[in-house]
């Protein structure tokens, strides 16, 4: 069969990160756009890409893109498309949508357009004037930018950052997918300790734990795709085979991390134990100032409270002067942090190396980054 277009879409800043993971399982044709990556793959790239890709916040496929001035021309374009190659006669098929900069401003009358022309286009497939829409599900998209029309449909269902591992959730969760994201842009690998001082919920030991055993992070969760008649079903079971093999839980994890909650750490430790990390992840309630991370050449990625209330500004300044002391007692080590908080370097101590922007939700945050030296190519880690 001919290959499919399809989206690997992003939070803004993290489309780089999603293009390397994506060049990583072996895509070449890889393009990057604003929230989106663009890449060619086959059926069979659709399982593997919802069950691999860390960053990421959802698999769509492409069906079509065209001028979109006018109803009449977001209809005739919607309707050429092949939906009868995806959707059967009892399919369930919602429209979402979006616009900016387009003509076609209002967003319900150009989703309840999409879906008339679907309708319209099934009606001479099936040969009936009535759907049930009882069965799989179909979520279909309409975004008009600039007076053009991107029509995709969702192989992922709930978003990707859904991992299936935590049930719990601390006030402030940071989430998987951007979690990911932080590790993969460290210098952090599974041969060097790592430590988060204020761990919340755990997801960031989790991720680490995830990406140093090769763990895909989709293996525990189901998608909407799975259940879709145009996907045959061996190709899920070979999908999650090929993941299953690819698992190195015999690498000893250096994982640990603290955090001042009791609560959080309650949360943290069910989170550990549902991934099964129980035995290879430590955690402990420990103000930050107290943390003694073990071993050399480690990495320590945070995401410290940011303190937007005005009454905890004054303890979250108080804790970064703190972490930013305690970097001055891990010499081989390196440090990264991400956070809202403007004044990070003057309370931190230190100028970073490198910093970053990106979204935490809708927060427009700086990834700050300390790098410390490399271990010597001859030199294990200290367990």
């Amino acid at each position: 069969m001919a290959q499919l277009q399809l989206i690997a879409t992003s939070a803004m800043g993290l489309e780089a990160v999603v293009a390397r993971e994506l060049k990583q399982l072996g895509y070449e044709d890889v393009t990057i756009d604003n929230g989106r990556v663009f890449f060619t793959g086959d059926y069979i790239d659709i399982c593997r890409c919802n069950l691999w890709l860390r960053s990421s916040d959802r698999v769509l496929v492409k069906m079509g893109e065209f001028p979109a001035t006018t109803f009449d021309e977001l209809f005739e374009g919607t309707k050429a498309l092949p939906w009868e190659e995806w959707i059967p006669a009892d399919g369930e098929f919602p429209v979402e949508g979006r616009s900016h900069k387009s003509q076609l401003s209002s967003v319900p009358a150009s989703q309840g357009i999409v879906k008339k022309a679907i309708v319209e286009k099934l009606k001479l497939t099936y040969d009936t004037e009535w759907f049930p829409e009882d069965g799989s599900r179909y979520v279909i998209e309409v975004i008009l930018l600039n007076d053009r029309a991107l029509l995709t449909l969702d192989t992922t269902g709930p978003g990707l950052h859904k991992r299936g591992y935590r049930k719990l959730v601390t006030e402030a969760p940071l989430k998987e997918t951007l979690a990911a994201a932080l590790i993969q842009l460290s210098r952090w690998n599974v041969s060097r300790p790592f430590y988060d001082p204020c761990c919340g919920s755990g997801t960031m030991l989790i991720e680490a734990a995830m990406i140093g055993w090769n763990i895909a992070p989709g293996l525990r969760r189901t998608f909407n795709s799975e259940n879709w008649a145009v996907i045959p079903e061996e190709l899920w079971e070979q999908a999650r085979e090929e993941a299953f093999d690819a698992v190195r839980d015999d690498i000893p994890l250096q994982i640990s991390g603290s955090d001042i909650d009791p609560e959080a750490i309650e949360v943290a430790q069910a989170a550990i134990k549902s991934a099964g990390f129980a035995k290879d992840i430590e955690v402990s309630v420990l103000p930050a100032h107290r943390a003694r991370p073990q071993g050399e050449y480690g990495v320590i990625i945070t995401n410290p409270p940011y303190g937007e209330r005005l009454s905890e500004e004054k303890e979250v300044q108080k804790l970064l002067r703190s972490l930013g002391r305690s970097y001055l007692d891990l010499p081989t080590w390196s440090f990264f942090a991400i956070t809202s908080t403007k004044s990070f370097e003057e309370d931190f101590g230190h100028k970073a190396d490198k910093r970053r922007k990106l979204f935490n939700g809708r927060i427009e945050t700086q990834y700050y980054q300390y790098l410390g030296p490399l271990p010597p190519r001859n030199k294990t880690p200290q367990q």
